[in-house]
């Protein structure tokens, strides 16, 4: 007896017609025709179960703050920080848990369940913090919210950060985040790098920097994260995010740096929406794309992903936690547009951030967590091209978000009464 059975699925590897059985949160059998009854029973149609979205690069405590205290109106990067800088006096506890767990809701409806979301540790109250503790608490039963001590204005440039990121480790905090490009010298970047990771070390946490967001192709911190990763012995802990300075960067610098990376098994997460935004700002024409360079990284074998950044805020005034949309925009960024390539740009919103963030008991298979969803499209290329309707969103076995299938009415003589997109195009 299951408790619930999902019939006829198409999967992300390209397998069809088969039959998941869950039961008590877990994969429990996954073949075709399968064989038992269940508490309730989903035809997939033939269309695509996928694991849920993952986003392992976000900002919780700054999202759906748009218009506070003012927009930014030049679309800068160093405004955002600065319109972010006025608005923390302002924030009140509740208010961040409020935006944070209207942000959650809609993620849930687009079938995101995972976010590592950085927290800005440089106020001395520490309120984003709590409040985002507080949301992780209250979500666990369907997100699972990791969080980045992140000192936005910098280890060493903020007066006090070294005592409030410990802080925020010792309240709970899960990972170890820094932004070395913006400290004030490139000297105290580097040794902010090397302080961070050590500090990682002796926590046994995770790494996850802001490094090199900037169009400067001498922003190398890249090659410094690599080094102390090496060094200390994180290797397979440690991301990069952004890494836009890459997209500056000359060649041949670039073919030494990337089988670095690889070596200490340093990750990299772009973020295509925000980078394609705000990179770029001072060129006139030709105009630099700044999306690092993950089609490379990939050949080389190093992990990737793509993540969200922002949704309505200081930085970035779109966005719907909609991570086919993030991963559309990537694909185009970065002219991934062979079949595989487009459907490795939907792994990098699935299982790609799910190494990222060390996720336990993530895919579809025998014996992980029971956590899917069911899409309006036959395969991962046509879920990005249609940014597909999730029909179902399940977490441990019990379907939390659905949606009505995309489907038009049309009154146009001799031709169908009804348009279904997913069912247009070659078969």
């Amino acid at each position: 007896m299951f408790d619930l059975k999902l019939t006829n699925a198409t999967l992300p590897d390209g397998r069809t017609g088969l039959d998941i059985g869950i039961r008590q949160g877990r994969i429990a059998a996954l073949e075709p025709k399968l064989a038992g009854e269940a508490g309730q029973t989903i035809d997939a149609g033939g269309q695509l179960v996928s694991p849920p979205f993952v986003d392992c690069h976000f900002h919780m405590d700054a999202t759906l703050s748009l218009g506070l205290p003012r927009y930014n109106e030049s679309g800068l990067l160093l405004e955002g920080i600065q319109i972010w800088g006025e608005l923390k006096p302002l924030l009140t506890q509740d208010a961040v848990i409020e935006r944070a767990l209207a942000y959650c809701d809609l993620a849930v409806s687009q079938g995101l369940l995972a976010i590592r979301s950085h927290v800005d540790i440089c106020d001395t109250r520490l309120l984003g913090v709590e409040a985002l503790l507080e949301v992780k608490k209250r979500v666990a039963p369907y997100i699972d919210l990791q969080l980045v001590a992140f000192p936005q204005d910098g280890y060493y440039r903020y007066p006090g950060a070294i005592d409030l990121l410990n802080r925020a480790l010792d309240m709970g905090v899960d990972v170890v985040g820094g932004i070395p490009h913006f400290e004030r010298t490139m000297a105290d970047g580097a040794a902010s790098v090397k302080a961070l990771c050590e500090i990682a070390e002796k926590r046994g946490l995770l790494v996850d920097l802001h490094c090199d967001e900037t169009d400067d192709p001498l922003s190398r911190h890249i090659e410094t994260l690599a080094y102390e990763t090496q060094r200390i012995g994180l290797n397979g802990r440690v991301n990069g995010s952004h890494l836009t300075s890459m997209h500056s960067m000359d060649n041949y610098y670039v073919s030494k740096l990337l089988p670095l990376m690889a070596e200490a098994g340093v990750s990299a997460t772009a973020n295509p929406l925000i980078n394609i935004g705000i990179q770029g700002r001072h060129d006139t024409y030709p105009k630099r794309r700044g999306m690092t360079r993950i089609p490379e990284m990939l050949t080389y074998g190093i992990t990737c992903a793509f993540g969200h950044d922002c949704v309505m805020d200081p930085w970035y005034s779109l966005g719907q936690a909609d991570m086919l949309e993030v991963a559309s925009m990537g694909l185009h960024v970065g002219q991934m547009t062979s079949r595989e390539a487009m459907r490795q740009c939907f792994e990098l919103i699935t299982s790609g951030p799910a190494k990222i963030m060390h996720l336990d008991g993530y895919g579809i298979a025998v014996g992980n967590k029971a956590d899917m969803v069911l899409l309006q499209a036959a395969d991962p290329i046509e879920a990005i091209r249609l940014k597909a309707a999730r029909l179902a969103v399940i977490k441990s076995g019990k379907v939390i978000a659905s949606a009505p299938r995309r489907e038009s009415t049309l009154d146009l003589p001799g031709r169908p009464a009804s348009l279904d997109a997913s069912r247009t195009g070659p078969r």
